[in-house]
């Protein structure tokens, strides 16, 4: 699907979609040291349009900027506020939003030396993103050969563009194969996340998820081990073995493009009954009663655009 908008805010102002370009020699273009985030923007139950944990999403990106030291030309507060501008100016009720910070053209090599730390936000429509039926029925996914990052080869607490190239490969990989996502395991061999997504597993009532130490601290993932806390469930953060994933009564996957998108099959391996299981339909109802605006106890999650 091709994605086109109306306009795009870089460094600092709107431009026309077909004017947002920047030189081939740009830094982050060759080496891949730039930070990102994926957003939603939802149209809410009363007819507003509202960002889903925009102040959440935007603190990791400073973060991510600063674990890459990348020093921003704009602060948390007016971030906030291109991104309104572009869901404003593109007439977006919902839709993704991607804020990225990049080094600009100057210097080539491993030192960026003083090239310009650049900022843009770019807006389009985007349905969900394995499929409105894979989120009614599920998806197929298997363990990938290839490893997530470990602490010590990338730090993983930033989203960092280059990053990326380690979920394009598992990504590929899996669609070769038929699947529709992969599962990537850590280099201790125990279960990371999705490529693009966190995973979360069930087993006799208990709600079970990886550690942080390997894996993405997601905003989706913060906010669904919330609401299952807050509906009395028991929560385990640790490490997950793939035959633990094979047994499960039910597997989901969480992320900001995902959302919450169930697994009904690992590596030819029926889980559970082989669809959505009911914890998932119900922290999946939960999730998005909250991002449409039908839960006003989680309404401080909602930026009115």
């Amino acid at each position: 699907m091709e994605i086109r908008g109306e306009a795009i805010w870089l460094d600092g102002r709107l431009v026309p979609w077909d004017q947002a370009q920047i030189h081939i020699l740009t830094h982050t273009l060759h080496y891949g040291l730039g930070v990102f985030e994926g957003i939603r923007c939802y149209r809410t139950e009363d007819g507003r349009s509202a960002v889903f944990r925009l102040n959440e999403h935007l603190q990791r990106l400073c973060e991510s900027a600063h674990i890459n030291l990348m020093k921003l030309p704009f602060s948390q507060e007016q971030i906030a506020e291109a991104v309104l501008e572009t869901l404003r100016a593109n007439r977006l009720a919902e839709g993704y939003v991607r804020p990225i910070a990049f080094l600009g053209e100057g210097a080539m090599g491993l030192n960026p030396a003083d090239n310009p730390v650049r900022l843009a936000v770019a807006a389009w429509p985007w349905g969900a993103y394995l499929g409105e039926e894979g989120l009614r029925g599920g998806i197929r996914a298997r363990v990938s050969s290839f490893n997530r990052h470990h602490v010590n080869a990338k730090m993983t607490k930033g989203k960092t563009c280059g990053d990326y190239v380690n979920s394009i490969l598992a990504k590929r990989e899996a669609l070769l194969d038929g699947y529709d996502e992969a599962i990537m395991l850590d280099t201790a061999g125990f279960v990371a996340e999705a490529s693009g997504e966190n995973l979360f597993c069930v087993k006799q009532g208990v709600l079970r998820t990886p550690p942080l130490q390997s894996v993405l601290e997601g905003v989706t993932r913060a906010s669904l081990i919330e609401i299952a806390r807050g509906r009395g469930m028991r929560v385990e953060e640790g490490a997950i073995t793939r035959d633990e994933l094979y047994v499960a009564d039910e597997v989901f996957l969480t992320g900001t493009a995902a959302e919450v998108t169930p697994i009904r099959e690992i590596d030819r391996r029926q889980i559970g009954s082989g669809a959505r299981g009911p914890v998932t339909r119900s922290l999946q109802e939960a999730f998005f009663d909250i991002a449409l605006g039908r839960n006003r106890k989680f309404e401080h999650w909602l930026c009115y655009v």
